[in-house]
């Protein structure tokens, strides 16, 4: 499942913390959960699309089809103007090539694979942004997250070894792993790209800068061969093209309204909608395997961040105590 964007503290509309809202907590963990569940229902619509459509084709409708709530969304907000403007284009263009080969791989991996299983794997993606924040960003890593890192990489091997079986009635499996780590893969670089990016540019302009030049590539495959959707598959990349843009709508609104340390850990509530949504779309559930990995990964990244909290927390009171000491 291709991740989406994650901007936590910046705002679409402005600059900076400029357009932090009120906190307000509880709605931002309610908004981060529906978001979870609207990514979770694209990709079902995808996987039902990826037996009949070619890849290039669902990436196609699935972003240009997304513009029209983000427009939406930006008008209401009266900063459409603001999210065109950009002061690193390049920037842009770098960070789309490398978001739609995650999405390319990630759509053409939930061909292959249970839905659940797609979501437990795409979970390597956030112990791959932290290695990458290292070697490319420089930050200085705390012994404590490459702990998680360590935790979280086993819970990812204990995923895919079940798939890891070329050959036989497991091929199929084994590729679908394949594209599934290389979509998380990608999903890290494209973090760390975003992150170079908020130096600079809004939230608003990231997003919409990555809906058209994804759908661009997409549409370049055009001369590979598409299908003519019917009324019904039409109906169904509208749904998965208007899930994904207001899945990335609630995704931006979440992180306005409460702590990133506090509504990241509800990300892995995809699990949880992928489980059920695998069983009641596809009548497809998890493997122990995909259980227990999934469930170690997603631990691994909530100790992460419940010991970056207690860290910011720490950090205040000093700063609060050094302050009355003066």
């Amino acid at each position: 499942m291709a991740a989406p964007l994650v901007v936590p503290g910046r705002s679409v509309t402005g600059s900076g913390a400029s357009g932090r809202a009120a906190a307000r907590p509880y709605l931002g963990i309610g908004l981060k959960v529906l978001s979870a569940l609207a990514f979770t229902l694209m990709s079902a619509g995808v996987k039902i699309l990826a037996d009949r459509f070619p890849t290039g084709e669902i990436v196609f409708f699935r972003c240009f089809i997304a513009i029209a709530p983000l427009l939406l969304w930006l008008r209401w907000q009266g900063s459409v103007r603001d999210a065109v403007r950009t002061q690193n284009l390049r920037g842009h263009i770098l960070r789309s090539i490398i978001g739609a080969c995650g999405m390319f791989a990630g759509f053409a991996g939930l061909s292959f694979l249970p839905l659940s299983d797609a979501v437990a794997i795409g979970y390597a993606s956030p112990i791959l942004v932290v290695v990458l924040a290292a070697i490319v960003l420089r930050e200085k890593v705390q012994a404590y997250r490459w702990a998680g890192v360590s935790v979280g990489f086993l819970g990812v091997l204990i995923t895919l070894a079940p798939h890891l079986e070329f050959g036989g009635s497991n091929g199929g499996g084994a590729t679908g792993a394949l594209f599934a780590i290389l979509a998380a893969g990608c999903s890290a670089a494209a973090t760390i790209q975003v992150r170079k990016l908020t130096g600079t540019e809004r939230t608003g302009a990231i997003v919409l800068y990555f809906f058209l030049f994804t759908s661009l590539l997409g549409l370049s495959t055009l001369a590979l061969g598409w299908r003519m959707p019917g009324l019904s598959d039409l109906a169904l990349f509208v749904v998965v093209g208007v899930l994904g843009g207001i899945g990335q709508i609630l995704l931006t609104e979440s992180y306005r309204h409460g702590d990133a340390s506090l509504v990241a850990p509800f990300e892995y509530t995809t699990m949880l909608w992928s489980v059920l949504i695998g069983w009641f779309v596809f009548g497809q559930l998890p493997t122990a395997a995909i259980a227990v990995g999934g469930g170690i990964v997603a631990a691994a990244g909530v100790f992460v961040v419940w010991r970056e909290r207690r860290l910011v927390v720490e950090r205040a009171r000093e700063a609060a105590g050094g302050a009355r000491a003066g």
